[in-house]
């Protein structure tokens, strides 16, 4: 079991990435420095550097904590679970879509695309491992889990691009659908 995180440093970390987040509604990611998010957030730029080497790892952390938050807010996984999950998660995004779009873009950050991708595909395989029956006879459940995470990333990435953000409900049923379609999820 990993040790605690020590409450300075995780409200530290927490007030990085507050201040990360709050400062790419204002502008877009290459504009903002180490400068600007240490100053949002009350630090230094020595203390900024003592837990992160760059804006980059900053960012993966951010976008990391992001799920983990979304995932812990539900007392008790049922099968609504997911849906809530899901549709808490795309309000972020739809809240940061600059962000989002720039850093899953063609242009993005790989580290970004590919943790994400990693981080919901660790997901699907411990749903996978409750469930009885095996959704994709005859692949490894990672392997399984991978094609439907890569699949959900696509779609967020594409409702994305779409000329006028639709809402998250409707992001989420799209999902929803290639989730359906791949027997990730009950119809």
């Amino acid at each position: 079991m990993p040790m605690a995180l020590d409450p300075r440093i995780a409200r530290t970390r927490r007030s990085l990435r507050e201040a990360l987040f709050a400062l790419t509604r204002e502008r877009s990611l290459d504009e903002i420095s180490v400068s600007d998010i240490a100053d949002r957030a009350g630090v230094n730029r020595s203390t900024y550097y003592q837990h992160y080497s760059d804006k980059d790892t900053l960012l993966v952390e951010a976008l990391d904590a992001v799920l983990d938050d979304t995932i812990s807010a539900e007392d008790e996984l049922s099968e609504d679970s997911g849906q809530r999950i899901l549709l808490s998660y795309l309000r972020h995004v739809a809240e940061h879509a600059e962000l989002y779009r720039a850093m899953l873009g063609a242009q993005g950050s790989a580290a970004v695309q590919v943790g994400m991708q990693q981080r919901v595909q660790a997901i699907l395989v411990g749903v996978f491992e409750r469930e009885d029956d095996e959704p994709f006879a005859g692949l490894p459940r990672r392997v399984g889990a991978a094609a439907v995470a890569g699949s959900g990333v696509a779609v967020i990435r594409a409702w994305l691009e779409t000329d006028s953000l639709p809402d998250v409900e409707v992001a989420a049923e799209w999902i929803w659908v290639v989730l359906r379609s791949h027997g990730a999820v009950a119809s």
